[in-house]
C-alpha cells in the first residue's frame, strides 16, 4: 500500500527503493522475451541517453512553441525524418503526437472537419484495422463501416463498395497489428482517390521498420506517401524507432490537408488556444528522448536492427513450423509471428510459454478468424531466440498434458448484467482476486467464448475493479 501524500516528505533514496520494488513485479522490458507492449533494440547506453535527453526537456511545455523554440526545432526535425523515410516531399507536413491512437484520432478529425456540411460523416476500414479507429469514430461521432477482409488483408473491391457519399476517410494498415501483414495500399489508395476521399495508412505499428525490411529484400508492397492517393500516414517512434513512450508522427501530404486537424478557440477571456494535437500542455521530455534516440541509432543502425529482427522472425517462424501442435496463421513477412493451434489449447500454451519466460499476447476469435498467439518481434529477440524452439516444444507438450480448459456452463449474460459485484465474484472465482495474472488460460477462455459486446463489458468491469484506491490508504 502506497501513501502518495504522506504527512511529511519521504527521503529520495527511500522513494526510489520503493519504486524499484514496485517495478520488480512487472514483466521484463529488456531481454528479448516479451513479445508485446515494449520495443527493445538491445543497444548499450541507449536507455541512459534517452533518460538524460528526457530530463533536459521534461519541464518544457509544448503548449507554446514561441516560448520554447527548442521543442519546435525538435518536433520539426522528427517530422522531417519521418517524411524522408516514408515517401514525403517538400510539401509534406506533420505533427508529433503522444502515440498511435492520438495520431489516428487526429487523422479522422482532419478528415471529418474538412467536410463540415456533412451530417453523418463516415469512416471505412477493413476488419483487421486497429481498434483505435473505432475509438476515434466513437469519440468524434463518426460512423464506422467495417469491411470484411480476404486472406487477412483488406479487399479493395469490398472497400470500394463500402464508400458512400458521406465517407470522409478510408484507412488501411501497413502492417496490421494482429497478423503483421500489409494491406494492398496502392489499390486501396487508387479506389479512394477515384472517389475523391482521403486515404490514411496506419503504419503506427511497423512503419519505421518496413522501409528497412524492403531495403533488405523483403517482398513488401509500396505503402507510404510515395503511393498516389495516400493523403496521410502515421508511424510510432516508440515502436520500431525504439524511442521511449510515447511519441508518434502523423504526416499529411500537404498543409491544406492538415489544416482541419488544428483546434483553435479565442472566444473566452484567456489566451487564444491553438493546438495541433489533442493535448494542450505537453512535456518536451518524450520528444527530446525520441530525437536523441534517432540521432544515436542513425539510418545505418536502423538497417542493422531490421536485419536482426528479420532473422529473429525467420528463426521463430521455423520453430513454429517444426513443432507439432501449432502452425503459422499468417505469413511472417514483417515483424510479427502469428501462430494458431494444430491440436493444443492456445490459451493454455500461452501460460506454458510464460512459465518458461516467454511472454506472448493471446488474441481472441473474431468472426471467421480463430484464436491466435501474437509475437511482436524486436531486435533484442535475436540474441535469445535460439532457445525458443525447445521451449515451444516443451510448452506444447505441457499444454497437451494439461488438456483444454473446460468451463462449466455459463449463465446467459448481457452487458447490462455486468455489475461491479458480479465482476468481483467472477475475478475471485477465476483466481484473480490476489492480483496474480500468471495463469490466464481460464480467463482468456471465458473472454473468447463471450461475444464482443459482452467481452468489452467484462474487461471494462475488471479494469475498473483494478483501478480503485485501497480504502483507508
Amino acid at each position: 500500500m502506497i501513501d502518495a501524500l504522506p504527512e511529511k516528505g519521504v527521503p529520495a533514496d527511500q522513494i526510489l527503493a520503493e519504486l524499484r520494488e514496485l517495478r520488480a513485479a512487472d514483466l521484463p522490458t529488456h531481454g528479448g522475451r516479451l513479445f508485446a507492449y515494449v520495443y527493445d533494440p538491445a543497444l548499450d547506453g541507449l536507455d541512459e541517453l534517452a533518460r538524460a535527453a528526457h530530463a533536459l526537456s521534461a519541464s518544457v511545455n509544448g503548449l507554446d512553441p514561441t516560448a520554447f523554440p527548442s521543442l519546435l526545432a525538435m518536433e520539426n526535425a522528427l517530422v522531417a525524418a519521418a517524411a524522408k523515410l516514408l515517401g514525403g516531399d517538400a510539401s509534406t507536413v506533420g505533427s508529433v503526437t503522444s502515440g498511435g491512437t492520438e495520431s489516428l484520432i487526429l487523422a479522422v478529425k482532419a478528415a471529418r472537419d474538412a467536410h463540415p456540411s456533412l451530417q453523418n460523416p463516415r469512416l471505412v476500414v477493413p476488419s483487421t484495422a486497429h481498434a483505435a479507429f473505432a475509438k476515434a469514430a466513437h469519440y468524434l461521432r463518426v460512423g464506422l463501416d467495417v469491411v470484411p477482409v480476404r486472406d487477412l488483408r483488406a479487399d479493395p473491391a469490398a472497400m470500394a463498395a463500402a464508400i458512400g457519399p458521406e465517407t470522409v476517410l478510408v484507412a488501411a494498415s501497413a502492417p496490421s497489428y494482429a497478423h503483421g501483414v500489409v494491406d494492398p495500399i496502392p489499390e486501396l489508395a487508387a479506389v479512394a482517390a477515384e472517389r475523391g476521399v482521403r486515404f490514411h495508412v496506419d503504419a503506427c505499428f511497423g512503419g519505421w521498420i518496413l522501409p528497412y525490411l524492403r531495403r533488405l529484400g523483403a517482398d513488401l508492397p509500396p505503402f507510404d506517401l510515395a503511393v498516389p492517393g495516400v493523403t496521410s500516414i502515421s508511424v510510432d517512434l516508440h515502436k520500431y524507432a525504439y524511442a521511449p513512450k510515447g511519441v508518434s508522427i502523423l504526416l499529411h501530404r500537404s498543409e491544406e490537408l492538415r489544416r482541419p486537424q488544428y483546434f483553435a478557440y479565442a472566444d473566452w477571456p484567456g489566451y487564444t488556444m491553438i493546438n495541433p494535437v489533442i493535448s494542450s500542455t505537453r512535456s518536451g521530455g518524450p520528444i527530446a528522448a525520441a530525437l536523441a534516440t534517432l540521432r544515436s541509432i542513425g539510418d545505418a543502425g536502423y538497417l542493422d536492427l531490421a536485419a536482426s529482427t528479420r532473422e529473429a522472425v525467420r528463426i521463430l517462424a521455423a520453430a513454429v513450423e517444426a513443432t507439432d501442435g501449432v502452425r503459422l496463421y499468417a505469413p511472417p513477412e514483417t515483424s510479427v509471428v502469428c501462430l494458431a493451434s494444430a491440436g493444443v489449447d492456445l490459451f493454455v500454451l500461452a501460460d506454458e510459454l510464460a512459465a518458461r519466460g516467454w511472454h506472448t499476447q493471446p488474441q481472441m476469435a473474431y468472426r471467421e478468424l480463430e484464436p491466435t498467439i501474437h509475437l511482436t518481434v524486436t531486435a533484442s529477440v535475436r540474441s535469445t531466440v535460439a532457445s525458443f524452439a525447445s521451449d515451444l516444444s516443451a510448452a506444447v507438450e505441457a499444454a497437451r498434458a494439461r488438456g483444454p480448459v473446460e468451463l462449466p456452463p455459463l449463465p446467459p449474460l448481457t452487458p447490462e448484467m455486468i455489475t461491479p459485484e458480479f465482476i468481483a465474484v467472477l475475478a475471485e472465482g477465476l483466481g484473480l482476486g490476489g492480483g496474480d495474472f500468471s495463469r490466464m488460460a481460464e480467463v482468456n477462455t471465458v473472454l473468447n467464448a463471450a461475444p464482443p459486446a459482452l467481452r468489452e463489458a467484462l474487461l471494462t468491469g475488471f479494469l475498473s475493479l483494478l483501478q480503485r484506491p485501497v480504502q483507508g490508504a
